[in-house]
């Protein structure tokens, strides 16, 4: 599927939570020495309102880079359709060399997942899903695939919508 545009979250409307998956120190080799600063990879959402975006920030000092990161993930707030506590069905999302396959849980099964995907599907409030991250390790590349995962999730209502029917005829 192409990539859909979709218009700006206000996140002003939401009650955002914040987790900081990853800390760089990165220096840049210049001719008096090395410059060093920080990277800070933020995921950010709201669990109750199924909101989710992450963003990336480089500053001299890692609260200002994290502070800059979230700056960046608030511009990149998306909504993620849920079926209950679940997701609706399964989805395989792609980044890179990072690859997440998301699977649809029965309640009580909880977060089964590794620390980006887990800061990603905690922050989309899902509360029940199995996960497999294949390929890169690199947090980034696989925040990202996990969002891709997420964007591609679809409804009934959606489904029926593309395919021409009615959601009882599905």
């Amino acid at each position: 599927m192409g990539v859909v545009p979709q218009k700006r979250i206000d996140p002003k409307a939401y009650n955002l939570k914040e987790q900081v998956v990853s800390i760089n120190r990165v220096t840049k080799v210049v001719k008096g020495g090395k410059n060093l600063s920080f990277s800070a990879l933020v995921v950010i959402g709201d669990p109750e309102q199924k909101v989710v975006g992450y963003g990336s920030g480089k500053a001299k000092e890692v609260p200002a880079a994290i502070k800059k990161g979230i700056e960046a993930a608030k511009k990149n707030l998306r909504h993620v359709h849920t079926l209950g506590t679940t997701i609706p069905h399964q989805v395989l999302g792609r980044f890179g060399a990072g690859l997440v396959l998301l699977k649809p849980a029965p309640e009580g099964t909880g977060v089964i997942a590794g620390g980006p995907v887990r800061a990603v599907i905690q922050a989309a409030g899902i509360g029940n899903v199995l996960t497999k991250s294949i390929g890169t390790t690199n947090p980034h590349n696989v925040v990202k695939a996990t969002i891709a995962a997420l964007d591609e999730l679809r409804d009934k209502a959606q489904v029926a919508e593309l395919r021409g029917l009615a959601v009882e005829n599905l």
